[in-house]
């Protein structure tokens, strides 16, 4: 649906050593999902109806299930850390690796290495918590990255609002059309916002992860960030447009 190169790509060109922490969970979640039951990649998981029973205890694992979360199973108190490595296809997993790819690098270099990746692990924590606090009785297995993902939207809505990003819209054709990034992840959150609102508690996107996770984000940017220097986005982000 949206198309998020052309943000942050070269955000980093020229720094000393690049935005390690993005990268680095990058290519964490792809190595753990790479050697999981889910990628399909080797047959010691079995197959057929073994595979699925390993798919299934994997999920179980290293899942956040709100029942046991919010009912205070100390084993579950954990997995809403390990669940932000645990993803569900390769679709799921490439999709949330470009939007932590393409808005992670602008945002690990406002907060510094140590502080984005305190903050990526508290939004993901909190955005799965919120979750299951509002869907104590149920017993769908949560995982993937989205909502601390969705909290790096949010801070990165407020430190960088003016910044270009490359949308995609159905509805326009799917033309290339390069807009504010307050634009599209305001329009990003409403989406989101409304499918939480119809969505249930059974299987499919936990919505409202990813608004919590984004609300968290934008909250904490904006109560460390309010009364610093505003940074522009680096040249290189824009790829040579001026800023309005």
């Amino acid at each position: 649906m949206i198309d998020w190169r052309g943000t942050a790509l070269g955000a980093w060109r020229g720094a000393r050593n690049g935005p390690t922490v993005t990268y680095g969970l990058i290519a964490g979640c792809v190595l753990l999902f790479a050697a999981s039951p889910v990628a399909g990649l080797t047959t010691a998981y079995g197959t057929g109806h073994e595979l699925l029973v390993a798919q299934s205890a994997y999920f179980q694992r290293w899942g956040v299930i709100p029942a046991d979360l919010v009912g205070g199973d100390p084993r579950a108190l954990l997995t809403p850390l390990t669940a932000l490595f645990v993803h569900g296809s390769w679709l799921h997993l490439l999709g949330n690796m470009l939007f932590l790819y393409v808005f992670g690098a602008m945002t690990e270099e406002r907060m510094g290495p140590a502080g984005f990746v305190l903050f990526y692990l508290g939004c993901g924590y909190l955005a799965l918590l919120g979750y299951a606090a509002a869907h104590a009785d149920s017993q769908q297995t949560l995982v993937g990255a989205s909502g601390a993902i969705s909290g790096v939207l949010g801070a990165f809505l407020f430190l960088f609002p003016r910044a270009r990003v490359t949308s995609l819209f159905p509805f326009l054709f799917f033309l290339p059309l390069r807009f504010p990034a307050w634009i599209v992840l305001i329009f990003w959150f409403v989406l989101q916002w409304l499918a939480a609102r119809s969505a249930g508690s059974g299987p499919g996107v936990a919505y409202l992860a990813h608004v919590v996770g984004f609300g968290i984000g934008f909250v904490y940017a904006w109560a460390r960030y309010r009364g610093a220097d505003r940074v522009k986005p680096p040249a290189a982000a824009t790829e040579g447009e001026s800023q309005p």
